[in-house]
């Protein structure tokens, strides 16, 4: 064999051997998963265990991580340099074009943190095949858990992202919540990555998220990211404040305390 043939053999020859040897990538959205799993659940558990009994918690809030590694690491050795955090939330936008590998990346930069961590779903988590890994990896798009006084109820509400095909915001999932919302707990906090009024949210619920939301004990505040920069406001102007975290570039997040009082918070510059 000479010519074209024996060239085209010799390169298969290659990459067969070199495929064999893990030498060659596998596509960009190629879903297998390596590592850790069910991040959320488990992690929600140990926010659980670690805070029953508690009447005041302390978390941190980041959001937007989505290229920002080397920020990234140094957010986590900021967070884990402070006294009393409880846990913290990611509000979504891990990735920037939904690859496996930077859920993966940002994963593995989580797991340093000393605390638990949670994450939500992001817009730019849903390109490519990035829902389907975002479910492996961390869990449901929707989940909720509890921090001594406090449910933390964390929503998926990129709806352009679902072309409409779909709940987004899902109210079944926020009635389910509500109709078993635990004895005991009196205070609710919502977290996002895309706030109403954004074009990424179905506005054409705006207002009856809003009166949902109203409707859950104690709603003490709101989070959100998406946005890249901090903001505190009243949406609604019904009194209840939604707080925006910065995207990590800006090297900033943001600390929550909530206790007896009501809540406060602090911006964190790392």
């Amino acid at each position: 064999m000479n010519g074209p043939n024996a060239i085209f053999a010799t390169v298969a020859a290659v990459l067969l051997f070199a495929g064999g040897c893990d030498l060659v990538e596998y596509h960009p959205y190629d879903t297998r998963i390596t590592g850790r799993t069910g991040i959320n659940a488990a992690n929600a558990r140990r926010i659980d265990e670690a805070c029953a009994g508690r009447r005041s918690i302390r978390f941190a809030l980041v959001s937007d991580t989505q290229r920002w590694y080397d920020h990234t690491r140094d957010a986590v050795a900021s967070i884990n340099s402070l006294e009393g955090i409880d846990f913290v939330i990611h509000c979504g936008d891990l990735s920037d074009f939904g690859a496996t590998k930077e859920f993966l990346w940002q994963r593995d930069i989580l797991e340093g943190l000393r605390v638990p961590y949670v994450c939500l779903l992001g817009n730019h988590d849903c390109l490519g095949t990035g829902e389907e890994v975002f479910a492996e990896v961390f869990g449901p798009p929707d989940f909720a858990f509890t921090a001594g006084p406090v449910r933390f109820v964390c929503l998926n509400t990129n709806a352009m992202e679902f072309d409409y095909s779909r709940p987004v915001p899902d109210f079944g999932f926020i009635g389910r919540e509500l109709e078993h919302f635990p004895s005991g707990v009196g205070r609710t906090v919502f977290a996002m990555h895309v706030q109403p009024g954004e074009f990424q949210f179905n506005n054409n619920v705006g207002r009856v998220f809003e009166w949902y939301l109203n409707q859950f004990p104690g709603l003490e505040c709101c989070l959100f990211g998406h946005g890249h920069h901090m903001a505190a406001l009243d949406l609604f102007g019904d009194g209840v404040m939604w707080y925006a975290v910065s995207s990590i570039e800006k090297r900033q997040y943001l600390v929550f305390t909530v206790d007896e009082q009501g809540h406060a918070y602090e911006t964190v510059d790392f």
